[in-house]
């Protein structure tokens, strides 16, 4: 599947919930979300834009997939899996 165009910051904090990402503060336009699923704490931030730009989004799902020890394109599946 895809990177989809059209995701929102907002949008992409809700998919992100299901793996342990929980929206920490909200600083102006930008979101900061907490993981602590994986035994050590890993934070993003992500913008309230809608859409993100694509630039700006694989970053955050590349960071995420790490964190996750998972491929990019298997985080993708699972977030867009609805």
């Amino acid at each position: 599947m895809k990177v989809p165009r059209d995701l929102g910051g907002e949008e992409l904090a809700r998919l992100l919930g299901q793996f342990g990402y929980v929206v920490t503060r909200q600083a102006g336009s930008h979101l900061r979300l907490t993981s602590s699923s994986h035994g050590t704490e890993h934070h993003i931030t992500i913008p309230r834009h809608a859409p993100l730009k694509i630039g700006t989004l694989n970053s955050i799902l590349k960071d995420v997939a790490v964190y996750l020890e998972m491929d990019r394109q298997q985080l993708i599946d699972a977030i867009l899996r609805k």
